[in-house]
């Protein structure tokens, strides 16, 4: 069995992950924490096989909450989750000790391959340039790593492919039950969609996400 801890700060984020991990045989969610002071507390009280920990989080970040274990050799797996596939991100999380790195917007089996393989010891970093990072830090050269960051230049906001189709059916005004038909997913899953593309936006409606869709051309 493994036992897995969630840390999120949207309740609704962390439903729908529970639900997610639960539907598996073999997983059980046994606590949640909503910052990542909590996270810390929740993980020594209960010792999970696996921490997934959000990036972005009040009180410590995901990225603050895995060096805090790496520095304190606490025995549980990290799988941060995250709503950028920028490199700068993804080597920080290395960098941190992160045993892995997955987009909010991954797919279910992506979410299930990268939970079990950090469960049993192994590594998950997603994005095209995972190969490339990890590659790099088996030859030692993480300093060429760190300096290339600086000259990637990140879009505001930064889509997945899955977010943008979510996004087209939202302008569209599609409710989230015509969106799951439309994409063949379930509608726990587009509701959590949209609220990630929501909360990367930084829209309170759709008068905010059609402004900020146009400005930066996301579609």
């Amino acid at each position: 069995m493994i036992n897995v801890v969630l840390a999120d700060d949207h309740v609704l984020v962390r439903d729908g992950i529970k639900a997610l991990l639960e539907d598996q045989t073999g997983i059980t969610v046994i606590d949640e924490a909503s910052n990542g002071k909590e996270a810390l507390e929740v993980i020594s009280k209960n010792k999970p096989h696996v921490l997934i920990v959000d990036i972005r989080m009040p009180e410590m970040n995901g990225i603050e909450v895995v060096s805090e274990i790496t520095k304190n050799k606490i025995d549980v797996k990290t799988l941060v989750l995250s709503m950028h596939d920028s490199e700068e991100y993804v080597v920080k999380s290395i960098q941190a000790g992160a045993d892995g790195y997955l987009l909010k917007g991954a797919s279910k089996d992506e979410f299930l391959k990268a939970v079990y393989k950090v469960a049993e010891g192994g590594k998950y970093f997603t994005g095209d340039v995972s190969s490339i990072i990890m590659n790099n830090f088996v030859n030692g050269n993480t300093n060429k790593i760190v300096s290339s960051k600086n000259k990637i230049k990140d879009t505001p906001f930064k889509l997945t492919k899955r977010e943008k189709q979510i996004l087209v059916l939202v302008l569209e005004l599609k409710n989230n039950k015509d969106i799951a038909e439309e994409l063949s997913i379930s509608k726990r899953t587009a509701e959590v969609h949209r609220f990630n593309l929501m909360k990367k936006l930084d829209a309170k409606n759709l008068q905010e996400l059609t402004q900020k869709a146009k400005e930066y051309q996301l579609i």
